[in-house]
């Protein structure tokens, strides 16, 4: 074995733990500033759920770093869409496509159009930023959330999950006429 064949394994070898721990670096949802590709206009949001982060892009191939919670396997939102409304503390209830999937979580909302309202129990959290297409809601939001462990995990019925504190910091920064693209 060549000496310059050797070293050149021995310093291949001892990169690989680096390599590793940089592959396996932990979730974090604090908010941040991070480098992006430079095809995402400023102002634009950016969702990857795969990776439980948002990103409303600052600068060409800069933006802040939020992390999500996402929907469940098969309850996902992808696409483009609008931010058409914003509401502080919003009111809530189910879609009729929750209340089926699931009817005993949601019974006191059957056969009737009672909603909850805003406040520190509702499900929607402390801000909302409602999703449109071609002017029709879709029925996803990203919102605040009273499940703070959720974020960083796929467990909600479709829509974007923050927490508190970071939906109401992006909710000051987003108009509306925002671009959204969930991919």
């Amino acid at each position: 074995m060549l000496r310059r064949t050797f070293i050149a394994g021995a310093a291949a070898a001892t990169a690989l733990p680096k390599v590793a721990t940089a592959q396996s670096i932990a979730f974090d949802p604090t908010p941040q500033m991070v480098r992006i590709r430079k095809n995402y206009q400023p102002g634009e949001l950016l969702i990857l759920p795969r990776s439980y982060y948002l990103y409303f892009v600052t600068a060409p191939g800069e933006a802040r770093r939020y992390g999500v919670g996402v929907g469940r396997a098969g309850l996902e939102f992808t696409g483009s869409a609008v931010i058409q409304v914003k509401k502080e503390w919003p009111t809530w209830r189910p879609t009729d496509e929750m209340i089926e999937r699931d009817p005993a979580a949601y019974s006191r909302f059957i056969g009737n159009t009672e909603a909850q309202p805003g406040g520190p129990d509702n499900p929607l959290g402390a801000r909302a930023l409602y999703l449109f297409q071609n002017g029709k809601d879709t029925y996803f939001r990203i919102h605040g959330t009273t499940a703070p462990k959720s974020i960083g995990r796929s467990v909600s019925n479709g829509c974007i999950r923050m927490l508190n504190e970071h939906v109401k910091d992006l909710y000051e920064r987003v108009p509306v006429g925002t671009k959204v693209t969930v991919l």
